[in-house]
């Protein structure tokens, strides 16, 4: 058996996961001015080099907002943020996306979903989506939740492929550790089985090229998750 190897974070880490902590608490508020980066270098005991770049990263992420000669301030990262911002919402939330996040995520999925199945069955060859059966078998002999997940986003992920649209994939990665968790929930809540079905039924679709079809399964089922009776929301 391989283990990974371990590594302690290193200071601009623990300056990032500190200042994402007080923002995700609201001990700072939205709005708020950080002392200078001296005072926050002292008071930490960092080098300024630390907070600078610790700063220069939270504002990628959309946690703070850096105004030349005035200072910096708390942003509204739920506005300004990135699915990078999602993923520090999610750790310091120790795995668990709150309600609202989850939601959005799946309401996220429909779109997403939909159009790769619409510019799929427009513009894909009967090759390119005959090898789309590739995952729907794996699927249907799959019985570990993690895998199904992986292997679910892989047969979504495809489809955005032979759609056409060159920036789809691209959006399907940037969700796919937010996704693949969610999905990995949902499998081990309710089987790997119904994973399975809906690619199948997906799958059955796009071959048949049957936009309505696969818009209205796609919208349904995932719909089954938001408000029906598969939701995968954390109980707290």
């Amino acid at each position: 058996m391989l283990f990974k190897k371990l590594s302690a974070p290193s200071l601009k880490e623990l300056f990032v996961n500190e200042l994402e902590g007080m923002i995700l608490s609201g001990k700072l508020e939205v709005g708020a001015k950080l002392p200078p980066e001296r005072e926050l270098a002292e008071s930490m005991q960092v080098s300024r080099a630390v907070v600078n770049s610790g700063i220069a990263e939270m504002e990628q992420k959309g946690f703070l907002t850096v105004k030349p000669r005035i200072g910096t301030f708390v942003a509204d990262y739920r506005k300004y943020g990135t699915t990078d911002t999602l993923v520090s919402i999610m750790q310091y939330n120790g795995g668990m996306l709150r309600d609202k996040e989850v939601r959005s995520i799946l309401q996220v999925r429909i779109i997403f979903m939909n159009l790769a199945a619409t510019l799929a069955i427009e513009h894909a060859t009967d090759e390119e989506i005959s090898a789309l059966k590739h995952y729907v078998g794996e699927l249907a002999a799959c019985a570990d939740p993690e895998q199904a997940a992986a292997l679910i986003f892989s047969f979504s992920h495809e489809l955005s492929f032979i759609s056409g649209n060159s920036l789809l994939p691209l959006f399907f990665i940037s969700f796919r550790d937010l996704v693949t968790t969610l999905w990995a929930r949902f499998a081990t809540q309710y089987g790997v089985q119904p994973l399975a079905e809906s690619a199948a039924a997906i799958y059955d679709y796009v071959a048949a090229r049957d936009v309505e079809g696969a818009t209205h399964y796609i919208t349904t089922s995932t719909q089954e998750s938001i408000d029906g009776s598969r939701q995968i929301y954390y109980k707290s």
